[in-house]
C-alpha cells in the first residue's frame, strides 16, 4: 500500500500535468498510478492540498493548485512518478554565494525540506516558497560543488 504523503505527490503531479475536471477522473488518474481510495478520502487530500477549481484556458473550471489560477500546466510527463523522481526540480540559477532552484509549483518545500535533511557540507540553509528555493552556499564552495551534491539529490540537475 502506497503511503499518504506519496499520494499526496501524485495528485499534485496529476493536477499540474493535467485538465482534471472532477473527483471522479482524478480517482481513475490515481488507480492508474496503482492507488486504490474512496471519494472521501480523495476529498480531504484535496482539502489538505488546499486544492481548488478555476477556469481553464478552454473554458472548462478544472483542479488547480493554490496559488495558480493562470497556471501553466505541463504536458511532457508520461507518468506522475517520473515527474516525482526529480522532485519537480526545474531549474537553477547562481548570484555569489546564492542559487535559486524553481520547481513546478508546490514542489518548492518538500525538495527544500529532502536538502536541509541531508545536511550538505556546501549549503547552509533553504528559504522556500511555492515553486522557488533559495539556497545560501556556504564561502569557499563553487556552484559545481554545490551541483555535484546536489546531484545525488536531483538526477537531472545540470548548469
Amino acid at each position: 500500500m502506497k503511503n499518504k504523503n506519496n499520494r499526496l505527490d501524485s495528485i499534485k503531479m496529476i493536477i499540474s500535468s493535467k485538465e482534471i475536471r472532477s473527483q471522479e477522473e482524478l480517482l481513475q488518474e490515481l488507480c492508474k498510478e496503482g492507488y486504490q481510495l474512496t471519494q472521501a478520502t480523495l476529498s480531504r487530500d484535496l482539502k489538505q492540498l488546499k486544492v481548488a477549481k478555476a477556469a481553464s484556458i478552454s473554458g472548462n473550471y478544472v483542479y488547480v493548485l493554490p496559488n495558480n489560477t493562470l497556471y501553466k500546466r505541463i504536458s511532457d510527463v508520461p507518468n506522475t512518478h517520473d515527474g516525482l523522481r526529480y522532485n519537480g526540480f526545474m531549474s537553477i540559477e547562481f548570484s555569489g554565494n546564492i542559487a535559486v532552484i524553481k520547481t513546478r509549483p508546490g514542489y518548492a518545500s518538500s525538495l527544500a525540506y529532502d536538502i536541509d535533511d541531508h545536511n550538505f557540507h556546501e549549503i547552509i540553509g533553504t528559504i522556500a516558497g511555492d515553486d522557488t528555493i533559495m539556497l545560501i552556499i556556504r564561502e569557499g564552495h563553487s556552484r559545481h560543488d554545490v551541483i555535484h551534491t546536489l546531484s545525488n539529490l536531483i538526477p537531472n540537475i545540470t548548469k
